[in-house]
């Protein structure tokens, strides 16, 4: 694969995901741009990461914080993080790995791999096609405010755990026919 093209993301915020229920959403920003990438992160990961961006210190370690350790004392550093595919409402990243005389990279969760990066001051990048496939176009109006534009999604650009939220989140708000078409949807998809 040719990374040439990456493209720098900064941890932007976290917050409580509204597509699926008992996680948050990692945002990340384009460094040079106005695309935000929303991820998915389970509460402990969610957790790692928002005490790093507060500057929370635990009067033991965390397992981010142990991995850092162990990597120091070992005379690695992690030189930076790359989000590289996202596939079936997953992302894929891979931690880049240096102890001076060689460089490795190691696949990961793209949570645990932020979470390290934080701690590390290493540089967050993904690729064009990730960015074109999931960012949100933030842009501002002639007031200086943000509007949010993203690209239509199809149904087919969505998990079947994304699915199964949204068709739950249908039936709540008794929007039956929305329920029904995400149903149809999901069932051909769980039976290919």
């Amino acid at each position: 694969m040719d990374y040439n093209d990456k493209i720098e993301l900064q941890v932007w915020g976290i917050t409580y995901s509204p597509v699926q229920s008992g996680a948050y959403a990692l945002l990340l920003r384009q460094v040079d741009g106005d695309y935000r990438i929303p991820v998915v992160v389970g509460v402990a990961e969610a957790q790692a990461i928002a005490m790093r961006l507060e500057n929370v210190i635990p009067p033991r370690p965390m397992s981010h914080d142990l991995m850092v350790s162990v990597l120091h004392a070992y005379g690695i550093s992690i030189d930076e993080v790359l989000i590289y595919d996202f596939q079936d409402g997953v992302f894929m990243a891979q931690i880049m790995l240096n102890d001076g005389e060689k460089q490795i990279s190691l696949d990961s969760r793209t949570s645990d791999a932020i979470a390290l990066a934080l701690r590390t001051n290493a540089r967050i990048f993904t690729t064009p096609e990730v960015l074109k496939q999931t960012g949100i176009l933030i842009e501002k109006n002639e007031k200086g405010e943000p509007v949010v534009r993203k690209e239509p999604r199809t149904l087919n650009d969505y998990s079947t755990e994304e699915l199964q939220a949204m068709l739950d989140d249908a039936v709540e708000h008794e929007e039956y026919e929305r329920a029904a078409e995400i149903q149809r949807f999901l069932k051909a998809k769980t039976h290919k």
